[in-house]
């Protein structure tokens, strides 16, 4: 199986993903709320991307392939 080192799937964590402005871009776009939540700086560490779509109701595969497209741009 061959596995992109940088490709954000839905183990992916939280904070991996706000690490970069456009990944925040991205989450914002799908509405997720950890932006704007004050507890978030506190749980990004513990979360993957597939727990906060669980937890929000945000199309997983949606999101996945917009953070994906904005990650391979960066190569």
């Amino acid at each position: 199986m061959n596995k992109t080192k940088n490709k954000i799937t839905k183990d992916t964590m939280l904070v991996e993903v706000m690490a970069q402005e456009s990944g925040k871009e991205v989450l914002a776009k799908h509405k997720v709320p950890c932006l704007i939540c004050p507890m978030a700086q506190y749980e990004i560490h513990d979360l993957t991307v597939g727990d906060v779509c669980k937890m929000y109701g945000v199309d997983l595969k949606k999101l996945l392939e917009d953070l994906n497209k904005i990650n391979s741009s960066k190569k």
